[in-house]
C-alpha cells in the first residue's frame, strides 16, 4: 500500500518549512527592471529575525532560474556569512526514506523506527525491539524532515553573534523573463493614433506579486554562455495602465511602469505605455528596378508602400508595428513593420507591403557597349491603375563616379552615391514613361 500521495499539501509546506521564521516569506519591498535579452535583475527587501547562535538562513521559494553567482546580499556586521548554496530537494522515496533513518514511521498503522533501506524494502524496529523486513511502499511518513528542502531556495551558512530583528536586502539576476514592445498605428487620412503596449513574458520559474517594475531598452553587454531551450504553454493578461514614464540613462532607456504588477509564473502580462493621437503622417510608394549596364530583357517590379512618420518627440523600443485603417466601420490591417530602438526626433519608415494600383516596367531600347564602356538606353514605364494620384520614388543602381554618365529629360538625384532617385508623379489611371541612357567604365 502506497501511502505516500496521501499525504497532504498543506502538511508538506508546514513541515519542509526549515527556519522559516528567519527570514518572512514575503518581502517588505520588491522591484524588478527586466532586460533585452531575457534576464530579470530582482530587488527585496526582506524582515530577517536571528536568534544568537543561529547558523543558516534559508530563502524558500526563490526562482529556479537564479543565476546563483550574481547573488548580492547584504547582511549586519553581527553576521558572519561563511558560504552560500542553492537547494532544491525534488521528492523521492529514496530520499524520504534516507532522511528517515533513525525516526519513527508507520507502518500498518504500527510506530515503528526505520533503521535502513535498499530500495524496495526496508528494515524497521517496532515497539517490543524486533526487527523486521518491509516493503518500501508501505511506510507512511507523517513529516517531512526540515534536512529536505522542497522548494528551490538559497541557504546562507552564517554565524550570528547576537539576537536581532533587522531587514535584508537581497539583489540576483534570474534568466527567463523577458518583455518587448509592441505597437498599434490606426490611419485616417493623413494622420494616424499611435498606442504601444509592453508585454512581459514571466518564465523564471516564481511568481512576482505587488512588484514595482521597470524596463530597460538596449541591450546590455553579458558573457556569453550556453541558451536552454524552453517550451511552455500561452497565456496572456491585459491591464490598462497609465502612461509609462521614461528617463535616459548611460545610452539606454529606462522605463517606469506606474502602478504595482503582479506577474505569475509561465504567463504573459501586457501594459499599455504609449498613446499618442493625431500624429502626422505621409504615405509613401517606392520601387527598386534592376541594374541597367546588365539589363538585357524587359522586368517588371510590384511597388512597395510605406507610411512615414516625421519624428515624435519621445523614443520608442524596438518592437513590431502593426498599421490598420478602417473600411465600412471595420478594422483592416494594412501590415506589420518591425522597427529597432529609435530615439526621439528620428523619422520612422514602415512598410506595409506591395500596392496592387501601381507596377514598373524598365526595357531596353539600345545597348551601345564597347570593350571599354558599358551603355544602355533603357525605357521605364510607371502604371498608375488608382483613382488617386501618386508620387512614386524609382531607385535605380548606379555608380556616381567620373567614368559614368546619365542623360535623362527628368530630374533625379543620387543617394549614398550608388543609386539613382525619380520622384515620379502618375495621374489616376494614368500610364508615365521616360528614357534614361547609362554609360559607365567596364
Amino acid at each position: 500500500m502506497q501511502k505516500l500521495p496521501l499525504l497532504s499539501t498543506s502538511l508538506l509546506l508546514l513541515s519542509s518549512s526549515l527556519l522559516a521564521s528567519s527570514l518572512s516569506q514575503k518581502p517588505i519591498s520588491s522591484s524588478l527592471i527586466i532586460y533585452n535579452g531575457g534576464i530579470g535583475l530582482v530587488h527585496e527587501e526582506k524582515k530577517l529575525s536571528l536568534k544568537k547562535g543561529d547558523k543558516q538562513i534559508v530563502y524558500k521559494g526563490v526562482a529556479s532560474t537564479i543565476e546563483t553567482d550574481s547573488v548580492n546580499v547584504a547582511l549586519p556586521e553581527s553576521v558572519t556569512l561563511y558560504s552560500q548554496q542553492y537547494r532544491f530537494d525534488k521528492l523521492t522515496m529514496s530520499k524520504l526514506l534516507d532522511a528517515h533513518i533513525g525516526e519513527k514511521v508507520k507502518v500498518n498503522k504500527k510506530n515503528v523506527t526505520l533503521l535502513s533501506h535498499s530500495g524496495a524494502s526496508s528494515l524497521v524496529k517496532d515497539s517490543s525491539s524486533e526487527i523486521i523486513s518491509v516493503l518500501s511502499k508501505d511506510i507512511i511518513f507523517e513529516t517531512i524532515p526540515d534536512s529536505l528542502i522542497t522548494k528551490p531556495s538559497l541557504v546562507w551558512n552564517i554565524d550570528a553573534k547576537k539576537s536581532l530583528e533587522t531587514k535584508m536586502d537581497i539583489d540576483y539576476l534570474i534568466k527567463n523573463l523577458s518583455w518587448k514592445s509592441d505597437y498599434i498605428l490606426n490611419l485616417y487620412g493623413d494622420k494616424a493614433d499611435l498606442s504601444g503596449w509592453i508585454t512581459i513574458d514571466n518564465r523564471s520559474g516564481k511568481a512576482y506579486e505587488d512588484t514595482k517594475l521597470y524596463v530597460l531598452a538596449g541591450d546590455i553587454n553579458r558573457a556569453k554562455e550556453p541558451k536552454p531551450q524552453y517550451r511552455y504553454e500561452k497565456a496572456m493578461v491585459m491591464q490598462t495602465a497609465p502612461e509609462v514614464s521614461h528617463q535616459a540613462h548611460e545610452g539606454y532607456h529606462f522605463y517606469t511602469i506606474p502602478f504595482k504588477v503582479n506577474l505569475a509564473n509561465n504567463e504573459k502580462t501586457q501594459i499599455k505605455f504609449i498613446t499618442k493621437n493625431a500624429v502626422p503622417i505621409k504615405r509613401r510608394y517606392q520601387v527598386s528596378v534592376s541594374n541597367p549596364l546588365y539589363l538585357h530583357s524587359e522586368q517588371k517590379h510590384s511597388v512597395s508602400q510605406y507610411i512615414e512618420i516625421n519624428k515624435l518627440d519621445f523614443p520608442l523600443p524596438k518592437g513590431v508595428v502593426r498599421t490598420y485603417s478602417k473600411l465600412n466601420k471595420k478594422n483592416i490591417l494594412l501590415g506589420e513593420s518591425s522597427i529597432s530602438h529609435t530615439p526621439k526626433d528620428t523619422p520612422i519608415n514602415l512598410t506595409l507591403g506591395k500596392n496592387f494600383d501601381l507596377s514598373v516596367k524598365e526595357s531596353i531600347n539600345k545597348r551601345s557597349d564597347t570593350k571599354e564602356y558599358l551603355e544602355a538606353s533603357v525605357l521605364y514605364s510607371i502604371k498608375n491603375s488608382s483613382d488617386e494620384k501618386k508620387i512614386l520614388e524609382l531607385l535605380i543602381p548606379f555608380n556616381k563616379n567620373s567614368t559614368s554618365s546619365v542623360k535623362t529629360s527628368k530630374d533625379y538625384k543620387f543617394k549614398q552615391g550608388t543609386k539613382l532617385s525619380f520622384k515620379i508623379v502618375v495621374d489616376s489611371s494614368k500610364t508615365e514613361t521616360f528614357q534614361v541612357i547609362f554609360r559607365s567604365k567596364r
